[in-house]
């Protein structure tokens, strides 16, 4: 899928600390788009999000998706396609086949592959401005791979780690807009969730926009800090200057 804010280019520096670590057990409680986890394919995962919607698209995945809705790249179905998942998400039917491959459409189809809900729990991302756009209808493939891995959704302290799990966290950046679910990540967010990783008596790994109040609340909490230039994958002004990335670590 497309995801703002995705972590694919930083697998080639999480390897480092992977690798020797691969029969351990992965955590990702803000799993996202699953750039990380997909990277480092591990034999087990256990792979969180607070967003129900891709994590009940991922758990369809795991049976062998096959998305039977219509897919194209238009403005007049795109909205169709919204209003039906909003009316799935109202009458109870959020985790159904259809609001995964529902979900899908809308992420390869709308503006910048945004995942965005208001307040009222309601898909509000606007049409795209693609030219073209490529659609899968058969994710068989997907079925072994995410076998061994259990999905689950809800917030990341209701997670029971074990001693040995390593821990990769991506939570939204340190800045103004976070609302990727009806519910926010603010502040107190950034800070509960250091908390909480701070007794984690195994390995974690941390990446967050590299702010001065970001670096010292990893500090405060007991993590090493290296910084690393982090592409801007989406800007709407089309800026693409290197923002500054935090890698935060624990445990190794």
């Amino acid at each position: 899928m497309k995801w703002a804010g995705g972590k694919r280019w930083l697998v080639p520096h999480l390897l480092e600390y992977w690798h020797g670590n691969e029969q351990k057990r992965l955590v990702e409680p803000l799993c996202g788009g699953l750039a990380v986890t997909l990277g480092l394919m591990p034999a087990r995962a256990l792979l969180n999000d607070i967003n129900p919607h891709s994590i009940n698209f991922y758990r369809w995945l795991r049976k062998g998706l096959k998305v039977n809705v219509s897919m194209e790249n238009d403005a007049s179905l795109f909205y169709r396609h919204r209003r039906r998942f909003n009316d799935l998400i109202a009458d109870g039917g959020m985790r159904s086949k259809e609001a995964a491959e529902l979900f899908y459409y809308l992420n390869r189809t709308d503006y910048n592959g945004l995942c965005r809900f208001n307040s009222k729990g309601e898909f509000n991302v606007p049409f795209g401005r693609y030219k073209t756009i490529s659609y899968a209808k058969d994710f068989l493939s997907y079925k072994k791979t995410f076998k061994s891995w259990i999905f689950s959704d809800g917030d990341f302290e209701k997670i029971d780690l074990d001693r040995n799990d390593f821990v990769y966290v991506d939570p939204p950046y340190d800045v103004e807009f976070t609302k990727y679910t009806k519910e926010d990540f603010k502040w107190d967010d950034q800070v509960r969730l250091m908390e909480w990783l701070s007794h984690h008596k195994g390995m974690v790994i941390v990446s967050n926009q590299a702010t001065d109040r970001i670096k010292k609340l990893y500090r405060k909490c007991g993590f090493k800090l290296r910084t690393l230039d982090a592409p801007r994958m989406i800007n709407c002004t089309g800026d693409r200057t290197p923002a500054r990335e935090v890698i935060a670590i624990k445990g190794f």
